[in-house]
């Protein structure tokens, strides 16, 4: 499932990672066209359960999009065009770089 917004002048393309067994779900922002950078939610499968019981992908980001929504939107008024991915684990929430992790990120690729 693959939503695109707008906001002021920024276009954002959101949606789970496809094909991924864990949660990750981004937010791609563009201006005219160029990429400006991703947000990202990453929730832990020791978290899954504090948001849908079943663990199922598709009823958290439902209960849980408009809250993710405001903060990409906080971001961009903040004009903070960084890499950052708001990590949830069952310790809590943390907003991560993602420029900083080892591991590559893709909002396209597998995993």
């Amino acid at each position: 499932m693959q939503k695109t917004w707008s906001y002021r002048t920024y276009d954002v393309k959101e949606g789970l990672k496809p094909g991924s067994t864990t949660f990750r779900y981004f937010f791609s922002v563009s201006e005219g066209g160029e990429k400006k950078c991703n947000y990202c939610v990453w929730i832990g499968d020791d978290a899954l359960t504090q948001f849908d019981t079943s663990k199922d992908f598709n009823a958290i980001v439902s209960s849980q999009s408009e809250a993710w929504r405001e903060w990409v939107e906080d971001k961009i008024d903040a004009e903070d065009f960084r890499n950052r991915a708001l990590k949830i684990d069952a310790t809590g929430t943390e907003e991560i770089n993602l420029s900083e992790i080892k591991e590559h990120v893709s909002f396209y690729g597998s995993g």
